[in-house]
């Protein structure tokens, strides 16, 4: 008897962000499906630095003229993206974030198997009628849509939540436990002395994309008690985004503004507390990031920040309370005790986060939609998954 071997599955994720945390994501999870022998390309803007990344790993990237705000613009990006859909022909279409999931549902409306995955759901961004009518696509959306994929348990409750029902499924974000480790003492002394800054003062960083919803205009805020009780403390607010003129233009002395960084690591080791004041989160790679890093977090309570941080590992506060959030970087910042206890926890909790564990729940799930009615071998498929709400 003859057996036929399944072809390996051609998957197209699709992006609008190239930068960030959904770019990092979908940078390992194509170098891991290339590495399982499947045909993998990337469909996502011509700009950022995703694409030399693709590029020095051999990955096709497809130029999609998408932008990230609703723009007319649209019309072409979602003409422009069924085009790449007809020539690539894909088993499987894993569409990151609003933009992608946006264009390509419409587009696609179920026609090849749709992954989607929110890193964050879009609702989140807007208020009022914006706010309501996002979250109204989003449900009217999930007929289209083969599995939704949560980044954490968070999400999963807000798609509950908002009405979103079908298929969704948990796979919660991963750290590449290899390459983010902890420092020793004469690694930090070298990292700031790599970043041109005194070996000497307490510095508190803060990694990510400048925008609104990361918050860093409360950091700035709190910054200035953080300063008056701990003078020679410094701040780095390391990113780039929409509000970084105007926070660089408002900072008080002693914030730096140093720009993007393509390797975050040397901050990290550099700092001797991370805070991540965000207004919303999917479940951010930076929190993990920072921890198996070996560094105490401060982070608003915000769903994906309270699925991560722990009291053993640094402090939750209220969301968009810039005084609370001052308090508990000062208490870090006076007390080294606690802050290395901290810093000790850290690691081991980060290590519950295995980017491996991860990239095998995402294969699994992509498999069981390329080939319906075949058990997804390479790996536990792991995660929730429900129909109807979430």
């Amino acid at each position: 008897m003859t057996t036929c071997t399944p072809h390996a599955p051609r998957v197209l994720h699709v992006t609008q962000p190239t930068e960030g945390g959904v770019a990092a994501y979908v940078e390992s999870a194509c170098a891991d499906q290339r590495r399982r022998g499947w045909t993998v390309a990337v469909a996502a803007p011509p700009r950022g630095p995703l694409g030399e990344r693709l590029a020095a790993l051999g990955l096709p990237h497809l130029p999609w003229p998408a932008v990230r705000a609703p723009h007319p613009a649209d019309l072409l990006a979602a003409a422009v993206l069924g085009r790449i859909v007809r020539r690539f022909r894909p088993d499987v279409v894993h569409l990151h974030s609003s933009k992608a999931g946006l264009v390509g549902r419409a587009v696609l409306r179920g026609r090849v198997p749709t992954l989607f995955q929110p890193h964050g759901w879009s609702w989140l961004a807007g208020r009022g009628t914006l706010a309501a009518a996002a979250a109204s696509w989003e449900r009217a959306a999930t007929r289209w849509t083969r599995l939704v994929l949560c980044v954490g348990q968070g999400e999963h409750r807000q798609a509950g939540d908002a009405g979103v029902r079908g298929p969704l499924a948990v796979v919660r974000n991963g750290v590449d436990l290899a390459r983010f480790r902890p420092t020793s003492p004469d690694e930090r002394v070298a990292a700031r002395r790599g970043l041109g800054l005194s070996p000497d003062g307490p510095l508190v960083v803060c990694v990510g994309r400048i925008t609104r919803q990361k918050g860093q205009d409360l950091l700035v805020e709190s910054w200035r008690q953080v300063a008056a009780r701990v003078p020679d403390a410094c701040l780095a607010l390391v990113g780039d985004g929409d509000d970084f003129a105007r926070l660089r233009r408002d900072a008080p002395p002693g914030v730096l503004m140093p720009g993007a960084s393509a390797d975050p690591r040397p901050w990290y080791a550099a700092a001797d507390l991370v805070v991540l004041p965000s207004r919303w989160e999917g479940l951010p790679l930076t929190v993990l990031e920072a921890m198996a890093s070996g560094r105490s977090v401060v982070a608003a309570a915000v769903p994906g920040l309270t699925e991560v941080v722990t009291p053993a590992t640094g402090a939750l506060v209220e969301p968009q309370d810039a005084p609370a959030l001052a308090a508990a970087i000062m208490a870090r910042l006076t007390d080294p005790a606690v802050r290395r206890a901290e810093e000790r926890a850290a690691p081991p909790r980060a290590a519950e986060f295995d980017l491996g564990v991860t990239l095998d729940r995402l294969a699994a799930h992509t498999l069981r939609l390329a080939r319906p009615g075949q058990p997804a071998a390479g790996g536990s498929v792991g995660g929730e998954v429900t129909a109807g709400r979430g």
